[in-house]
């Protein structure tokens, strides 16, 4: 691998720059997600718990205490019970806006690794066609090993930058389907607790 890549030429650095980059992307990524994910199953029946049981000030000191984006959209909502559910619905809203794109953070930066790396495979693609001329022109021959340094270069460097692509955009993907995933789990975790404040609020004016 070592001796493919330093026969791929210069621009197979700035590639190899790309990779280390996406992949430190995707570890973020997985990390971020993952962790979403688990905090949201773990809170969501937690603080419903504690809402019902103990009320909405300790409520809110648990969200305080927990980090992650559910955490923050209750505390939102639970921070406006006393202005009515109208106000708590808003806040929610409000709240759900800002971790959605807070979950979004960094895929734009997979993106762009996923569109360079082939652009620059396919820049290292012609500059090995143009030394593979420039060759042929200077030995004015015309014979396979004259235009294979240059053609070696290019193929080498248009595989590298595939390699790079491929992987992190099957990773783009994953990512993505993960972040709809956890925004239902919002959603629906949040419909629940309106419910819950619902129900809450009626009993009590039912007083």
């Amino acid at each position: 691998m070592v001796e493919l890549f330093i026969r791929g030429g210069m621009f197979m650095w700035p590639i190899l720059a790309l990779l280390v980059f996406g992949l430190m992307v995707s570890i973020e990524r997985i990390y971020t997600l993952s962790k979403a994910s688990w905090a949201t199953k773990r809170f969501v029946p937690k603080v419903e718990k504690i809402i019902k049981s103990e009320g909405i000030k300790e409520a809110v000191e648990l969200c305080e205490k927990t980090p992650g984006p559910i955490a923050e959209i209750f505390h939102a909502g639970l921070a406006k019970v006393g202005a009515g559910m109208s106000a708590v619905e808003k806040a929610i809203q409000s709240a759900g806006t800002v971790e959605m794109a807070f979950l979004d953070k960094g895929m734009i930066w997979l993106a762009t690794v996923i569109t360079l790396a082939p652009m620059l495979g396919f820049a290292g693609t012609v500059s090995g066609m143009i030394g593979a001329f420039d060759a042929i022109a200077a030995a004015n021959d015309i014979s396979p090993a004259v235009v294979a340094g240059g053609i070696s270069e290019a193929l080498l460097t248009t595989l590298f930058g595939l390699i790079v692509a491929v992987p992190m955009q099957v990773a783009y993907n994953l990512f993505t389907a993960r972040v709809d995933g956890i925004v239902v789990e919002m959603e629906e975790s949040t419909m629940s607790l309106i419910e819950t404040l619902t129900t809450m609020e009626d009993k009590k004016n039912c007083e």
